[in-house]
């Protein structure tokens, strides 16, 4: 094992079709373990057939963390946005598995989608709950600026929880 390896022990790539299963298990994982972090539900997409998710990964940009080649340990989408809207992308479904947070695979994810984003878009945005600190420090650091607040934006076991609207500026406003 070369010393890359030995620092870097994930392989960080855009998923496939041929990965679904993987991105259904994990996704699955995020929406039962965060039910918080997610506008969907585990109850609506257990439902699904993995054919569902394969339109999924095909309709939108998602890169996976493999650990050991075989294992996804994290996920991060990108929803790009019809003709009008085409300036702009929405960072969607970030989930990191519990075993492999704090290896600062998050930030790589981030960084792996806004160097795939910026020759095509202008601005990454997104939404975050206002209780996942954790996760608003995460798209600070990254560049994310707070645009805006959605109050009730989810309503989850009959409690409301506000999102934060914020931004990423991949090119210069002008």
């Amino acid at each position: 094992m070369n010393s890359k390896q030995a620092t870097c022990p994930f392989v960080i790539r855009r998923l496939t079709a041929a990965d679904a299963e993987c991105y259904r298990a994990l996704r699955l994982t995020g929406l039962r373990d965060r039910p918080g972090a997610f506008g969907a539900s585990y109850e609506d997409e257990a439902s699904k057939p993995v054919g569902w998710f394969v339109d999924r990964l095909e309709a939108n940009v998602v890169f996976g963390a493999w650990q050991e080649v075989s294992i996804l340990v994290a996920i991060a989408g990108l929803r790009l946005q019809p003709v009008k809207s085409s300036h702009k992308a929405q960072l969607w479904g970030m989930f990191v598995s519990q075993e492999a947070r704090r290896a600062g695979l998050a930030t790589a994810l981030l960084a792996q989608l806004t160097r795939h984003a910026a020759g095509a878009i202008e601005e990454i945005r997104l939404s975050v709950v206002t209780t996942n600190a954790e996760a608003v420090r995460l798209y600070a650091k990254a560049g994310f600026s707070v645009y805006g607040l959605e109050r009730r934006a989810l309503k989850i076991d009959g409690r409301y929880y506000d999102e934060l609207l914020m931004s990423l500026p991949l090119r210069p406003v002008g």
